[in-house]
């Protein structure tokens, strides 16, 4: 592929007027630029994909378009008419909503509170509940939710959160509909209903702008597709004459080499860690794995399968009993994550933002967080030797950022990630557990992380991947468990390791513990 394709704006009339229309658009916070010049249409009856490297300035301009945040520079039309959001509540009486990628519920409201929240329905001088949560069943349904009006949004899973926060912004009939990476914590089948729900919103005209890492949903949703790279606009294509590696390299601005690093020589000698009989409450039942210095275990299974469960209740995060454990062929008895740190064994949570990072901290003080008796050995904090340590993750992980003195909430998630990474390598571990490594990561910081995963095999690590990503599986793992209802019912080896038998391990209830040779 040429990176100098033609620039196609349509197979959208010329005299269509757009429902929203940038022009000029543009971010400064105080010296620093981080978007400009953006010109952008969006018309009724259309999914408009906007993509992009972490950092692109994807988010700032959906926040720019939703009234989120004041324009710097340049203007927007609705319907051919100058407007002015003063914030997100003008906009969205205007009717342009945005679901953010962050979840953003009260975790103490249920699930018809919150998608009512603000717009009470009343019968009389009451509170109308009981229409409230017929109108919430109703949605829920529609985009493919499995909890109820009643439920405690704080205690629904991260994705069921996730429907929830998208039925709130398409409770009402809106022009133009803004969806920032709306699947990134969805399932499969999750993933199918809401694409569907979204084919139905361009069906009765309403203008979608979609932002998303999986290229796959781009290709197959989007009518016309915008790339962005350094805050600045790459320009707009036709959906059909762009291929997925087509917008991996517009998106990256270089050539794409091989995405998955080669698969390693199975590994000889004994394993770092056994785990025997281990059970984790209603998460994971009488599980037994190994897995060995200079590999990579990688763990599926739909999610609600039990995958992180199973891993929390081995370091000491959730209630659970174990038969045997045994580290580098020394038995563990206790279990907490600072024994299991000191031990030598590491985590790598799936929400980097609600339990990995403290994102109203520097850089600084979250990368050396859980290292604090080597960065600061004496009695007094150190912060030469933590500015030195950050330095240093910042070259080795590629952290790029536009200043060290940034709180973690203010970078882009893929150097979030990166800042992650970078934390739970601090003591040199030997076992290094990562969930969901990629979730929410544009294709070039995934190659990067990727990369990463594989000099730590490469070096010797066991490293064991937890992910729901099909591909990333299947590319990563030199050995595969799947789990189905808390159980281990498969492991796959070398060929074996295949999105089909994934899927059929997952999925099927004909046997389990089966082992392909």
């Amino acid at each position: 592929m040429s990176l100098a394709l033609p620039n196609l704006a349509s197979g959208l009339p010329d005299d269509a007027t757009p429902a929203l229309r940038a022009e000029g658009l543009g971010k400064a916070y105080g010296p620093i630029t981080v978007l400009s010049d953006v010109a952008l249409d969006i018309f009724a009856g259309e999914v408009h994909a906007i993509i992009g490297e972490n950092g692109a300035g994807k988010s700032t301009l959906m926040k720019l378009l939703s009234g989120h945040v004041p324009l710097t520079w340049g203007r927007l039309e609705m319907a051919g008419q100058s407007v002015t959001f003063a914030d997100a509540v003008t906009a969205e009486a205007a009717g342009v909503v945005l679901v953010h990628q962050e979840i953003l519920l009260a975790p103490d409201l249920s699930v018809a509170g919150n998608l009512f929240l603000g717009r009470e329905l009343t019968r009389g001088l009451m509170v109308d509940d009981r229409e409230m949560n017929r109108r919430t069943a109703e949605i829920l349904r529609t985009i493919g939710a499995s909890c109820s009006p009643s439920d405690r949004v704080g205690d629904l899973p991260l994705a069921q959160r996730q429907l929830v926060q998208i039925a709130r912004a398409l409770l009402e009939p809106r022009t133009v509909v803004i969806l920032d990476e709306p699947t990134a914590v969805l399932a499969n089948e999750e993933v199918d209903a809401l694409l569907d729900v979204i084919r139905g919103l361009r069906t009765r005209g309403a203008a979608v702008l979609y932002i998303s890492h999986r290229l796959d949903e781009v290709e197959a949703l989007a009518d016309r597709i915008t790339v962005l790279r350094d805050g600045q606009m790459v320009g707009t294509w036709c959906a059909k004459s762009l291929s997925q590696r087509d917008m991996a390299e517009l998106m990256v601005g270089r050539k794409l080499d091989m995405l998955y690093p080669p698969k390693r020589p199975a590994p000889n000698g004994e394993p770092m860690l056994v785990v025997d009989n281990l059970s984790v409450g209603h998460g994971a039942q009488e599980a037994s794995f190994a897995v060995w210095p200079g590999e990579v275990l990688g763990i599926g299974g739909m999610i609600g399968s039990g995958r992180t469960e199973l891993f929390e209740g081995l370091l000491g995060l959730r209630s659970s009993h174990v038969g045997q454990i045994t580290l580098d062929g020394h038995k563990i008895s206790r279990r907490s994550v600072e024994y299991w740190r000191k031990a030598g064994l590491v985590y790598l949570t799936e929400d980097r933002k609600g339990k990995g990072l403290l994102l109203d901290e520097t850089l600084g003080i979250n990368l050396t967080l859980q290292a604090l008796d080597v960065v600061h050995p004496g009695i007094a904090l150190d912060r030469r030797n933590e500015a030195t340590e950050l330095n240093r993750a910042v070259d080795e992980y590629d952290i790029r950022v536009r200043s060290l003195h940034l709180t973690a909430g203010q970078m882009s998630g893929g150097n979030q990630q990166k800042l992650l990474l970078a934390k739970i390598m601090m003591t040199d571990p030997s076992v290094v557990i990562i969930d969901e490594p990629t979730r929410g990561i544009d294709i070039g910081n995934k190659s990067q992380i990727y990369e990463f995963i594989d000099r730590l095999v490469r070096a010797g690590k066991a490293v064991v991947v937890i992910s729901s990503e099909l591909p990333e599986l299947v590319g990563l793992a030199d050995r595969a468990l799947v789990m189905r209802a808390g159980r281990v019912v498969a492991e796959l080896k070398g060929d074996d390791i295949t999105e089909q038998n994934v899927v059929f391990a997952a999925t099927s209830t004909h046997g389990t513990n089966q082992e392909n040779n």
